[in-house]
């Protein structure tokens, strides 16, 4: 049965929305326990289809029952990310938190955009996550479609402008569930999400349970590569950065970008701890690629999210020459520099301390 909370929230003449909209209901009459309604838009209904109640704020967690059970087993076995479903209100991500903290994970909150009420506190909720999902399918559900768009641009200018990953989300390649290719115009839109400045984009059905699953990646993977090579969209992306906030990490991680471009670089190597300086520098859309330092595989593998950040694991350094030695050494092994080449670096003294962002340093590798 739905949560009694559903029903509470329903009222006569309240729509109800199935299967991502395909199916439209209005309530007619309704109780604690159950809800009459007359089919205005009918389709095939199958099982494990989702429910939407648009414009209202339904008083539940995003956390159900279930949730939790899934939520200690993802923690178990080394969960990085934790999506979080439905979120409409800030108190949503504290919740999850809280609970992730109370079963010792060390697992990030990546908040799913999916309802309007969400949006209105979008600032509260960017902040307390730590990465944002734009959820289009349901977000187009239970708004009107004319407005997905601009709010995909607006959260996703939330999430730069603090620096947080922002994926876009649900629908990008849908025709190639059934189709070798996708639609010209579903290409243009992976690439408007690309151009807006979004971390990463991210397929769904069309891997999940598609006919061509390989070939959407590579398409898709394809679209990404063409439009971060178009100079129109380094000019986008300069124009749309941020200013700094005044702290120390964004004086160094601002630096680097325009010191890596002065002196043509061809990687910035982040040192980092907690993941903050990597996503900082990211947060600058840097010319060059970002070799991300560190020497926590927990960090590592959460730093995959962001944009043009390539992780490294290495043991702690103790000194400057130590610094540059393991950066030129593993910007060299990984393929980002050769012989002859320069690159930025940018860590914290004392090293190991998280928030301790202070040096910036150029390199030749030798």
């Amino acid at each position: 049965m739905l949560h009694p909370e559903i029903f509470a929230a329903m009222t006569a003449g309240a729509d109800l929305l199935l299967d991502d909209g395909k199916i439209k209901l209005r309530v007619e009459s309704c109780t604690p326990s159950s809800a009459h309604t007359i089919v205005v838009v009918g389709w095939t209904l199958s099982n494990h289809k989702g429910v939407n109640v648009p414009g209202v704020v339904l008083p539940i967690s995003p956390l159900t029952p279930k949730d939790l059970i899934d939520l200690e087993f993802a923690l178990s076995i080394g969960a990085d990310w934790i999506a979080l479903s439905f979120v409409q209100r800030p108190t949503d991500v504290t919740e999850a938190r809280e609970r992730i903290a109370a079963l010792g994970g060390r697992a990030r909150i990546l908040s799913k955009l999916e309802k309007p009420y969400a949006v209105e506190h979008l600032a509260e909720i960017v902040e307390l996550s730590d990465a944002v999902m734009v959820a289009r399918g349901d977000l187009g559900v239970e708004c009107p479609a004319e407005t997905v768009p601009i709010l995909q641009k607006r959260i996703v200018r939330a999430c730069r402008a603090a620096g947080k990953p922002v994926v876009v989300a649900t629908q990008m390649l849908e025709s190639m569930i059934t189709s070798p290719t996708p639609t010209r115009a579903e290409a243009s839109d992976v690439a408007t999400a690309i151009y807006d400045g979004a971390d990463a984009v991210m397929l769904s059905a069309e891997t999940a349970s598609g006919s061509y699953p390989r070939e959407a990646v590579a398409i898709m993977d394809s679209i990404l590569g063409q439009v971060e090579q178009d100079d129109y969209y380094r000019v986008l992306i300069d124009a749309s950065r941020s200013a700094p906030e005044n702290t120390r990490r964004d004086a160094i991680s601002q630096a680097a970008r325009e010191v890596g471009h002065t002196v043509s670089a061809s990687a910035i190597v982040t040192y980092t701890s907690s993941g903050s300086t990597s996503l900082r520098t990211a947060r600058e859309r840097p010319e060059q690629p970002v070799i991300s330092v560190t020497s926590d595989p927990a960090v590592a593998r959460q730093l995959v999210l962001a944009w043009g950040v390539h992780s490294v694991l290495s043991d702690e350094v103790t000194n400057v020459k130590e610094m540059v030695d393991t950066a030129t050494e593993v910007a060299k092994k990984e393929g980002f520099a050769k012989l002859g080449e320069r690159i930025v670096i940018i860590a914290g003294v004392p090293f190991g301390y998280s928030g301790s962002t202070n040096l910036l340093r150029i390199a030749e590798i030798e």
